[in-house]
């Protein structure tokens, strides 16, 4: 989708962090933007910070675990565009703790918003997108812990997992229809995805806890023994907008983690070599 003015888009998350640089780099490429959160006192400074602009822009509270709720944004941006070309499923939390000690209500805040919420993105608007005509592009934000598994990470990681492999799907279920998908996976970005709790709701624990127990601080982050740098958000929202435009899928921001990528493939490579031999062996 090269030209992009007048287009418009809906994005999850978007009144903060990484949802408000799509939605400054879109508004700034000539696109209208629909932004939904949950948070109050983030869409209040969106909304201050877009009216002082000439940007198209809407805001709108919602839950993006709330079916009813998504279908009445998207009912809302209709009204204002007409049209939705562009869906950013961008929503997520993340919480840190050792499996041994995920409860219940971890789980089921962690699945419902980063990967229901995905889901509930693509149902809500899917029909819209194919039957205009126009193409169309989906961005679901799921993380460089949808590409390996890392510790005290298994709830996020998990979802994060699901959000990549539905994405790789959506691609080629998609391709026939000129709807262009991709799923960005950063490392560390300086958001407040870190204090996540402060939007969690009381029927999944509150907030009475942080749900990162271990929160990154400064500039530079220390994983597996490397240095590995903080982006600015400023930063994602352009790449996210370029790879609409260019058609790319993965968005893998942050090249610090390659060798941990290329490690789990190869570990899988010579899991096919292992297992053939043993086929082999054993005549199965």
């Amino acid at each position: 989708m090269k030209d992009v003015a007048g287009r418009v888009a809906f994005i999850t998350g978007g009144a903060s962090g990484l949802g408000l640089a799509m939605a400054q780099s879109f508004t700034g490429a000539g696109m209208k933007v629909a932004i939904a959160d949950v948070e109050d006192a983030a869409l209040e400074s969106t909304r201050q910070l877009f009216d002082e602009s000439n940007a198209e822009v809407i805001t709108m509270k919602v839950d993006v675990t709330d079916r009813d709720a998504m279908e009445e944004a998207r009912q809302q941006t209709l009204a204002a565009f007409g049209k939705v070309h562009v869906v950013c499923n961008n929503a997520g939390v993340a919480l840190n703790d050792n499996i041994a000690e995920m409860t219940y209500k971890n789980w089921d805040w962690v699945m419902k918003v980063n990967l229901d919420g995905v889901i509930n993105g693509i149902v809500t608007f899917m029909d819209d997108i194919r039957s205009h005509g126009e193409g169309g592009h989906f961005v679901n934000t799921a993380s460089i812990a949808g590409q390996y598994g890392m510790p005290n990470l298994s709830a996020y990681c998990g979802s994060k997992f699901a959000v990549v492999g539905i994405s790789e799907s959506m691609r080629i279920d998609l391709a026939d229809d000129n709807i262009g998908v991709s799923v960005l996976c950063p490392g560390f970005v300086e958001t407040g995805i870190y204090k996540s709790e402060r939007n969690r709701p009381a029927a999944f624990g509150g907030n009475v806890a942080p749900a990162m127990k271990e929160r990154p601080d400064g500039a530079v982050r220390i994983v597996d023994g490397q240095e590995m740098q903080t982006m600015q958000p400023s930063a994602i929202g352009d790449i996210v907008l370029h790879a609409i435009q260019n058609e790319q899928f993965y968005i893998l921001t942050h090249s610090e983690f390659e060798s941990s990528l290329t490690k789990r493939a190869q570990e899988i490579q010579d899991s096919f070599a292992y297992w053939q031999n043993y086929r082999e062996k054993h005549n199965v």
